[in-house]
């Protein structure tokens, strides 16, 4: 269970990751240089979070069949854009949102499988 519940840190870190990339692509087209403050804090953190995730699911994988928790990546699908609507705001057509709920549901029916 404690693999499970890393399993979903990771992908709530690499959505994190996810979002400081945009913050840190933004920088880089308002200032127009990589070595922005900005630029470079957002691009840093984003890396630096994404080798521990990477290094968090290699423990998780240690422990866990990767059949049985891959599906859990898809959780990145919903939260970046929930991340997305609240930090850029980002808005989403219904469509979108039928697709998410369809996403949930495959994770939800493979990881019972």
């Amino acid at each position: 269970m404690m693999a499970y519940f890393v399993a979903f840190l990771c992908v709530l870190g690499m959505a994190i990751g996810q979002i400081l990339f945009k913050i840190s692509a933004n920088g880089l087209h308002e200032s127009g240089s990589l070595f922005s403050a900005k630029t470079l804090m957002a691009l840093s953190a984003a890396i630096c979070l994404y080798g521990l995730t990477s290094l968090a699911w290699v423990w998780v994988l240690q422990r866990t069949e990767l059949g049985k928790v891959y599906p859990f990546m898809a959780f990145a699908f919903v939260l970046v854009p929930i991340g997305s609507y609240f930090m850029f705001g980002e808005r989403f057509q219904t469509q979108y949102l039928v697709g998410v709920a369809l996403i949930v549901a495959g994770i939800v029916v493979a990881t019972k499988a």
